[in-house]
């Protein structure tokens, strides 16, 4: 969904952006999918650039995306408060899951954000709280085994309640990592997702979220700020769902674009040996070598960097939408030079 707030021509020459091919550093290995917002949907500058990335991507080059990364985060100033640098929130963690959330919380922190929020099960509350002091946990999500079938009603009214105070604050909202298939606890999610898109936040869905999406795909279909990360198995799921057939790696990159128009146009993130990225428009792939290991909690550090890019990406001044209409979110200002990523609060010790 990226692509879709554009950058215009105060980005540097493409020719700058694409002239390093030198491989990014390890933060930026997965965060190459944001080359999609090289220019902006009303502008000839966005069809001669995107005509310039096809032609390169043709011959098999990948554009360097840290010149474009650099474009969009935001420089450290004296003047800032605390906040200003991104405010995010992960929905997710249960008794069996506490690890996930961690991982997409803290990573966005590590990323930039300022604030990072965490809201799961009581149960798991403690055992967040106790993997980082720098988390903002809200323990405020129930399990089935926990309360009445009488009561359910009043505490999913208590849950919405509390989550309202919140969300209008929020740049942006993953939900799923670590949630679980309680199904009172779906329910719950369901709601919240419906009151983040009311309040236009834009959502990545990672994780179980993959799972409740799945099987209510109006929930998140036609909704522009939604980001959906599969991984091999969850990809095939929805693959099935919506397309009802089996997944196509021969022709990977018309299958992907594809379910991403048929579900509205929101982004799909599919992960794999190489990640395609596709808002039903275009398709972009990302095949810098990492880690062949595969295992559980990489996916949620990749939600957690997409969850403090994107908003970064949406209110960049090299973006159409440089007025903000939500409240609490003010327009930071941007450096194409800056190496400061800042140190969190732990790392000040």
């Amino acid at each position: 969904m990226l692509i879709k707030y554009g950058v215009n021509h105060h980005l540097p020459p493409y020719n700058s952006v694409i002239g390093c091919l030198v491989a990014p550093s390890s933060i930026l290995r997965r965060q190459q999918f944001l080359v999609r917002i090289l220019g902006g949907f009303s502008s000839q500058t966005y069809q001669n650039r995107v005509g310039g990335i096809r032609s390169v991507a043709a011959c098999g080059v990948e554009a360097d995306a840290e010149s474009i990364l650099r474009a969009i985060t935001p420089a450290l100033e004296s003047s800032k408060h605390k906040g200003q640098a991104g405010k995010i929130a992960v929905v997710g963690g249960c008794r069996e899951y506490t690890g996930a959330p961690y991982f997409a919380a803290i990573s966005a922190l590590k990323i930039g954000a300022d604030l990072s929020h965490v809201f799961c099960t009581k149960d798991a509350a403690p055992v967040i709280k106790g993997y980082s002091p720098e988390l903002i946990v809200h323990p405020i999500l129930e399990e089935s085994y926990s309360i009445r079938d009488e009561d359910k009603s009043c505490v999913t009214q208590r849950v919405l309640a509390e989550i309202d105070k919140w969300l209008e604050r929020f740049d942006c909202l993953v939900v799923g990592p670590g949630l679980g298939r309680d199904p009172f606890l779906l329910d719950c999610v369901n709601e919240i997702i419906k009151r983040a898109q009311h309040l236009n936040v834009p959502i990545i869905v990672d994780g179980d979220g993959l799972f409740l999406v799945t099987n209510c795909l109006d929930l998140v279909s036609g909704y522009p700020l939604a980001v959906l990360t599969p991984n091999v198995n969850e990809y095939k799921r929805l693959i099935d769902k919506v397309l009802n057939c089996e997944v196509n790696d021969r022709e990977a990159n018309q299958q992907v674009q594809f379910l991403a128009k048929q579900m509205g146009g929101i982004t799909i993130l599919r992960k794999g040996k190489s990640d395609l990225i596709s808002d039903g428009d275009i398709v972009k792939s990302v095949s810098t070598y990492g880690s062949p290991r595969r295992c559980g909690g990489q996916g949620d550090i990749l939600s957690g960097s997409v969850l403090i890019m994107d908003p970064r990406a949406k209110y960049s001044p090299q973006g159409h939408h440089r007025e903000v209409t939500r409240a609490g979110i003010s327009s930071p200002s941007y450096s194409l030079n800056t190496d400061e990523r800042g140190l969190s609060a732990r790392e000040h010790l």
